[in-house]
């Protein structure tokens, strides 16, 4: 999709409709900044907000994820783009999370293991020593519950049982045994558990 073209067409389909962004955002519950951002190509509107906003500005969603008016006669070609397009956006989307999830992992394991060893061979007084492994721990306490939930939502865990591929919640992804992004875990489809794996695809 292209953001720089769907901006411009949402800018285009405001003004048709005598709408300045102030009172788009009005109409919307969002700020004024916001419509600014997609209209310069910068941001998209958010699924939850996307068919009022087609409401307010009298077009279809496929029309605004075409970033223009749609004929009737390639409506159904368009609108199954549309939907290609979307879901290599949240695949891509995905992948960066899950590389941001190593990242994450591997920045606070060498602040963890760094400090660790400086507590542990470097002559210092106690105070200093307890608050090197204090401050060690604070990245885990701090990160690791941002990292699962990143797990959580980035791409679907599949069932080994019936292939079911879902996302599951933060509290079973959080409690569930896991080798890597491997967790053993209940299906909510057919109820069994198996050792699930990360997919991106559905």
């Amino acid at each position: 999709m292209d953001q720089i073209k769907i901006g411009k067409f949402i800018a285009e389909c405001r003004k048709k409709n005598n709408l300045t962004q102030m009172q788009l955002a009005e109409k919307l519950n969002i700020t004024d900044r916001a419509i600014s951002k997609w209209e310069n190509g910068k941001a998209m509107p958010d699924s939850s907000i996307m068919l009022d906003l087609c409401n307010e500005l009298k077009i279809s969603v496929s029309e605004l994820l075409s970033g223009e008016v749609i004929e009737m006669d390639v409506y159904n070609e368009k609108l199954e783009q549309n939907l290609v397009d979307m879901v290599k956006q949240k695949e891509e989307s995905d992948k960066r999370l899950l590389t941001m999830e190593i990242v994450i992992g591997v920045l606070i394991s060498i602040v963890f293991f760094v400090l660790i060893f400086i507590a542990s061979f470097v002559e210092m007084e106690d105070w200093l020593r307890i608050t090197l492994i204090i401050t060690g721990f604070i990245p885990f306490i701090i990160m690791i519950p941002f990292a699962i939930r990143i797990e959580q939502i980035a791409g679907y865990y599949e069932c080994q049982k019936c292939h079911h591929k879902y996302i599951p919640t933060y509290s079973s992804v959080l409690w569930a045994m896991h080798i890597n992004r491997t967790r053993y875990m209940k299906c909510p489809k057919c109820n069994q558990r198996s050792w699930q794996k990360k997919v991106i695809s559905k």
